[in-house]
């Protein structure tokens, strides 16, 4: 269903702060890492299971360098391909050191419409080129998949409430500068477990989707992963939940977790 085109869209709008963000240092995830989300749409005071996502971390080289592959695929519930079918797959090659953008690339099916791209970014040189055309970018420009991973290493007991946290990020021949404000520490009860959480609102841009503004809430494990675990926002019809329901091979121990919910 479109919601899963929604929530590849939203995840983009994580931001880390704009301040060292360029030498930021990965302490949150090592190669291996697979996290799986389960996307839920609510229309008329129901979630419905719309479809699942997942992403991937592995270790690679980029002319010589050490790289990160970050991987995002989405599918659409089965029994609703007939209403909107969605087989999104999503890359990102980013340097290991810096987290910053070598290359983004996205295959895309969604409803029938097919796209296939691929970016390459010179983060020296401040462009960002498809197959086409150069475009002019920002220091420390990421694309919407490398946003997400570097975000997860901000250093959350250095940021006040009300802070604002910024990145620019390129999409579909534009830079959009965003961020997102920091809301302190929750609990937060999932579809997978009770989680000790950080609570944060990214900016959305108005549109055909979204309403714009900080209505979004997003919640990540407060410890040394920082992975999100729930997404909520209204959209022009409804409104979305995404939970994290699974996860392997994280870098460091699940603190945060407080409890299981137990299936009845």
């Amino acid at each position: 269903m479109y919601i899963l085109y929604i929530f590849f869209n939203l995840l983009s709008l994580i931001s880390p702060k704009s301040s060292g963000v360029c030498n930021q240092i990965n302490n949150s995830f090592a190669p291996g890492e697979k996290i799986h989300y389960n996307i839920y749409y609510n229309v008329i005071g129901l979630y419905v299971n719309a479809g699942k996502a997942e992403f991937s971390t592995q270790a690679s080289i980029w002319n010589g360098a050490d790289a990160f592959i970050f991987t995002a695929t989405g599918n659409s519930n089965t029994k609703y391909d007939w209403i909107f079918k969605v087989r999104d797959k999503y890359e990102s090659i980013v340097d290991a050191k810096s987290m910053l953008p070598y290359q983004f690339t996205r295959q895309i099916n969604e409803g029938g419409f097919h796209k296939n791209e691929s970016i390459l970014f010179n983060q020296k040189d401040k462009t960002a080129t498809s197959s086409s055309e150069t475009y002019k970018t920002a220091d420390c420009t990421h694309d919407v998949i490398s946003a997400v991973y570097a975000a997860r290493n901000i250093n959350y007991s250095n940021v006040q409430m009300n802070d604002k946290i910024f990145l620019s990020f390129f999409l579909d021949k534009e830079l959009y500068p965003s961020y997102f404000k920091y809301l302190g520490r929750d609990v937060i009860t999932t579809r997978y477990g009770k989680f000790k959480a950080i609570k944060i609102a990214p900016l959305l841009v108005k549109g055909t989707v979204f309403e714009g503004g900080e209505k979004m809430t997003i919640w990540v494990t407060d410890d040394e992963n920082h992975i999100p675990v729930r997404i909520e926002t209204p959209i022009i019809v409804g409104s979305i939940k995404v939970d994290m329901v699974g996860y392997e091979n994280l870098r460091h121990p699940l603190t945060s977790l407080i409890g299981l919910v137990r299936e009845e």
